[in-house]
């Protein structure tokens, strides 16, 4: 791969890039860990901002503040360093994506029931649990809470697998750009494929016949073939002029609707893509009348149906309907609402902060007087509370305070509590708060010892227990009884930054993230 260039009389920078910020964002910044560090990539940054990022770090991600480490005048040389371009510049196109496609012919071949290495266990009451302690990937039994089998995974995986429709397979997206599928049943790789320099995140369509791979790096959408993960079509992600492009955010799939939606991270726009072979075709420009087909008309499947915004989105979190989505970004001061089919923002959100919404959660809740509400639930990365929001109206319903800022936020069909960790604050970030559902009122704590992190819940298939990460690299998964939120059992495990059940992400249960 093409690298970062010295120019003349950058030495200096390029010493405290190696030194301080190659192993999380890459030797030619092209990404790891953290992001790619390249003009295209900060163009919404301000120079003035990401001096500011390096000296005093940045919430809700890894990056430390390095205004301890570094002088005044080192730290305007390294941000002047990765705005420069990277000569020659970096290329992942469709030619070097299929080179890097490997495929297992043998795994193909095996057949559609659980193999012997699963030991009797439930395969659909598996938890798969990310390590990025080792870079390894540990298979969880959720009826005997057993280590089943562990294997070594990509570089820096995104905390979200995501799963086949059945639940047999579980692809992975890398950092950087690797995908892998996984076969649960037998243990075994299937195929992996390098989609891209710097990826977000992947989804995995409803008929379980697609992957979409958003990236940071080239600004692309990629459609990967589910069964093999050959290369379908890359989508160059630009706005409809087409003098501007954009990293991808997120892209999640909307199963009802036969559809993939991608939000974007430069440019004002949500994109619906569809993977329905009979949608009706979508029109570019003017169109003079839709019943003849007066315009320009192509075929919906994987072509982009835009929603024009007024500001970017980061994360989005879908209603249970799949017709309307609700985002924000990390600059904004508010949310939005924004409906799929009539292609607009409909309400905003009080949001204050930065909400997560991509770790939001709904469940049905009884008010004062009676009525029933559906309402969804966010925690917010830099303020000391979750918002919870009345899905029929967007109003605010409750700000329920909380120890510190948090990441995730989780709960169970079966299950009374909601679990949020304040895992973005300095002294608290050892201490998960159980929220009942019923009252809207933390009404107890589990906590590990001070210093450490304590975060990421996920249920099993029944809801009877909670499974929470200790976020060390000689860390452990904590088993919880659900009912009496006392600690049952204990799986050590190299920085378990995040565990998911199969059941509850095929079945889109109201309490995980989708």
């Amino acid at each position: 791969m093409a690298g970062a260039s010295m120019p003349a009389g950058a030495t200096g920078a390029q010493r405290l890039y190696q030194e301080h910020c190659a192993a999380c964002h890459g030797e030619s910044r092209l990404g790891g860990v953290g992001p790619a560090l390249l003009p295209e990539n900060l163009e919404r940054l301000r120079k003035s901002e990401a001096v500011k990022v390096i000296r005093e770090g940045r919430v809700a991600t890894q990056m430390p503040a390095f205004g301890d480490k570094l002088s005044t005048d080192q730290t305007q040389q390294l941000a002047e360093w990765i705005y420069r371009p990277a000569t020659p510049a970096p290329v992942w196109d469709e030619v070097q994506i299929r080179s890097s496609h490997v495929v297992n012919a043998n795994a193909l071949a095996l057949p559609a029931a659980p193999g012997s290495g699963l030991k009797g266990a439930d395969p659909l009451n598996l938890f798969v649990v990310v390590e990025t302690g080792d870079h390894h990937v540990s298979l969880v039994d959720g009826d005997r809470f057993e280590r089943l089998h562990r294997f070594p995974s990509r570089y820096a995986l995104h905390g979200g697998p995501k799963f086949s429709p059945d639940g047999r397979f579980v692809y992975f997206a890398s950092r950087d750009g690797w995908i892998s599928k996984y076969d649960l049943y037998h243990l075994v790789v299937v195929a992996e494929i390098r989609a891209g320099l710097n990826t977000r995140n992947a989804a995995v369509s409803g008929d379980g016949k697609w992957v979409l791979v958003g990236n940071y790096l080239p600004h692309s959408l990629v459609v990967l073939d589910a069964g093999d993960l050959s290369l379908v079509k890359t989508i160059p992600v630009k706005n409809a002029a087409g003098d501007k492009s954009s990293r991808v955010s997120a892209v999640y799939d909307a199963a009802p609707r036969k559809s993939f939606v991608a939000a974007l991270k430069d440019l004002p726009e949500v994109w619906e893509i569809s993977y329905d072979p009979i949608a009706e075709p979508l029109a570019e420009g003017l169109v003079h009348d839709y019943r003849y087909r007066e315009g320009h008309f192509k075929p919906a499947m994987f072509f982009p149906r835009r929603t024009q915004l007024a500001d970017c989105l980061d994360d989005f979190f879908f209603t249970q309907s799949y017709d309307t989505i609700l985002g924000s970004s990390r600059s904004a001061t508010s949310g939005q609402v924004v409906q799929l089919d009539v292609r607009r923002k409909i309400a905003g959100l009080d949001l204050p902060g930065m909400p997560h919404l991509g770790s939001g959660i709904t469940w049905k809740w009884q008010d004062p007087a009676g009525s029933e509400r559906l309402v969804v639930a966010s925690p917010n990365l830099n303020q000391d509370l979750v918002t919870v929001i009345d899905l029929k109206t967007y109003q605010t319903i409750k700000q329920i305070k909380t120890l510190g800022p948090g990441f995730f936020l989780r709960s169970h069909e079966m299950s009374r509590y909601a679990f949020t960790d304040s895992m973005m604050s300095t002294e608290n970030k050892n201490i998960l708060q159980v929220i009942d559902k019923r009252t809207l009122e933390v009404v107890a704590q589990i906590k590990a010892e001070p210093g450490q992190t304590l975060a990421h819940v996920e249920f099993t298939r029944d809801g009877r227990y909670a499974l929470a990460s200790l976020w060390e690299m000689d860390g452990a998964l904590l088993v919880i009884d659900a009912q009496t939120l006392e600690e049952v059992k204990r799986i050590p495990a190299k920085k378990p930054v995040g565990k998911y059940n199969v059941w509850n992400k095929i079945s889109r249960s109201e309490g995980t993230s989708h």
